[in-house]
């Protein structure tokens, strides 16, 4: 306030100087004229000075009457001008207040919240600590009831048995050699009605176990071992490039990550970036973005997302086209065009580490030969074994067994009631009511038997990272999720106009306890979620 004031005060006292200077002025200027004008011993133009001299008088006073005037003015306006500043100040200092107040009580907000967070965590930790208390006190006293009920089962049993003797005046062993004589004697006559009745039903079944056996004899089948592959390797023209994909501040290589849904990984190897996701499709749409984004040299985030849309329209064409290559190449006759694009999607999901596609033609041409040569129809033999595993196409995207989907697609479509029965029993889960039901089966065992045609670690890791989607894609406002990191983070892109700032840390503690109540995993799984708000407009 003193340094407001003090400009003010110091105008007043230039203002005053001035008036000072020019009464002293006036009053110099009167005394010179007296000199000039009245010489001693002349008194010639006596009136005629007196005159000037009054009118310089009246000058003077309007001087003096014009200074004070304008030193009047000047100090209103300056007094004007402190007030506004003051009062502006006292806004802003008011506004700046507020602005702290409102911070400290949302700061206090927060940490409240956390406080009962924590006491609610902690209440229910020793809720749960006291009832595996009781449940450990009641199970102790159940061990101890049922050792004594068992000690007391063993007396009895003891008891019962020299009763038996006393009355039966036999040794333990004299009584189990009659009893096992009449066994004997029972299962005699029981086994001489059974090998009867089963010789009978031989005879009746004869040719067709005939050609089970010949279906299972033919299953000689050698094809190149299949190599597990979770990441894909993109090579650069030089290590300059490196820099242009992290882009300032990283702001390029977390737009590639969190459209395509995959982790990038660039280390110390030079002139090479690796792309690492469990999902091919995923995995085979960032390498290409990747690609065309570093051959055309123009990285930025509307870029990106710009490269990776047409990228998915041309994975999608490819899809499209493995289904029609896929079934040219096993002739199995015309094909409904939506179920060539699922047949198509095989091409990029694996199943224990081996190519879905690659195992449905073996198992469709290794089906069509058994089925030769026993003399079934070859050409509906490749038509089942190449859609008996159909429902992996679409089986992370709807639930059931992708037995029970493959069912679903194929009874959509309208196939043979034979193709039907093969897709339901290749796993023993029908009977088959077949011999082509049967083939398929034993092709399907035989492709999936050879050495190195599949890993059963690879695929574990796989289900358990789709697992990890599917938990988060249960949320509300969730649109999309990506498990990166082999499972150990989780990153969480959400609905900017369902999800709030404040929903989402519940959103990401809600996910993580479901994870932890429903999964079972190694480590740590660290749960990421992203809220953003993009506003766009096209000018024309």
């Amino acid at each position: 306030m003193f340094l407001l004031i003090n400009p003010v005060v110091e105008s007043i006292l230039v203002i005053l100087s001035i008036i000072i200077a020019i009464i002293i002025g006036v009053s110099v200027g009167c005394l010179v004229a007296y000199f000039i004008f009245f010489p001693k011993g002349k008194k010639k133009g006596q009136e005629e000075v007196e005159a000037k001299y009054e009118q310089l008088g009246k000058d003077a006073k309007k001087i003096i009457v014009d200074a004070e005037a304008e030193g009047k003015t000047r100090y209103e306006k300056l007094v004007s001008d402190a007030k506004d500043e003051i009062q502006k100040l006292k806004s802003e200092y008011s506004t700046e207040v507020k602005e702290k107040k409102r911070e400290l009580q949302e700061e206090a907000s927060k940490l409240e919240r956390r406080e009962n967070n924590l006491e609610n965590r902690s209440l229910n930790l020793d809720k749960r600590e006291e009832a595996l208390s009781s449940k450990e006190d009641k199970l102790e006293k159940r061990i101890a009831e049922v050792e004594a009920r068992n000690n007391k089962i063993g007396e009895l049993i003891e008891e019962q048995e020299r009763k038996l003797m006393e009355v039966a005046a036999l040794s333990k062993e004299e009584a189990r050699e009659i009893v096992f004589k009449n066994f004997e004697e029972e299962m005699h006559m029981e086994m001489a009605v059974y090998v009867k009745e089963e010789t009978e039903k031989a005879r009746s079944e004869a040719g067709h176990k005939s050609q089970m056996i010949l279906a299972n004899a033919i299953q000689q089948y050698a094809n190149e071992t299949i190599q597990e592959r979770t990441v894909s390797v993109v090579s650069l023209p030089n290590d300059e490039m490196k820099g242009r994909i992290i882009g300032r501040e990283g702001r390029n290589i977390r737009a590639i990550e969190a459209v395509t849904g995959v982790d990038l990984i660039i280390d110390d190897t030079p002139d090479t970036v690796v792309i690492s996701c469990f999902d091919p499709i995923r995995r085979e749409i960032a390498r290409r973005t990747l690609e065309i984004l570093i051959s055309d040299g123009r990285i930025q985030p509307p870029r990106i997302e710009e490269v990776y849309n047409k990228c998915t329209k041309e994975l999608e064409n490819e899809i499209r086209e493995e289904g029609e290559k896929a079934v040219f190449e096993t002739g199995i006759g015309k094909v409904h065009p939506d179920l060539v694009k699922l047949i198509g999607r095989l091409y990029f999901r694996t199943s224990y580490g081996q190519n879905a596609l690659a195992h449905s033609k073996e198992v469709a041409f290794l089906a069509g030969k058994l089925a030769a040569e026993i003399g079934e129809d070859e050409i509906l033999a490749r038509r089942a074994g190449l859609l008996h595993d159909i429902g992996k196409s679409t089986d992370h995207e709807k639930e059931g067994s992708h037995v029970e989907i493959g069912i679903e697609i194929a009874t959509r479509f309208r196939e043979n009631p034979v193709v039907l029965n093969s897709i339901a029993s290749h796993h023993g889960e029908v009977e088959p009511d077949n011999v082509i039901s049967v083939l398929v089966a034993a092709a399907d065992t035989l492709s999936a038997a050879r050495p190195g045609a599949r890993s059963e670690s690879l695929d574990n890791y796989i289900k358990r990272l789709q697992q990890l989607e599917e938990v988060t894609n249960e949320f509300k406002g969730v649109e999309k999720a990506y498990a990166l990191q082999a499972g150990r983070e989780l990153r969480i892109v959400v609905k900017p106009e369902v999800i709030t700032d404040a929903e989402a840390y519940k959103l990401a503690r809600d996910v993580k306890t479901k994870i932890e109540s429903t999964m079972n995993y190694p480590g740590t799984i660290k749960v990421i979620v992203i809220r953003e708000t993009r506003a766009q407009e096209v000018a024309r």
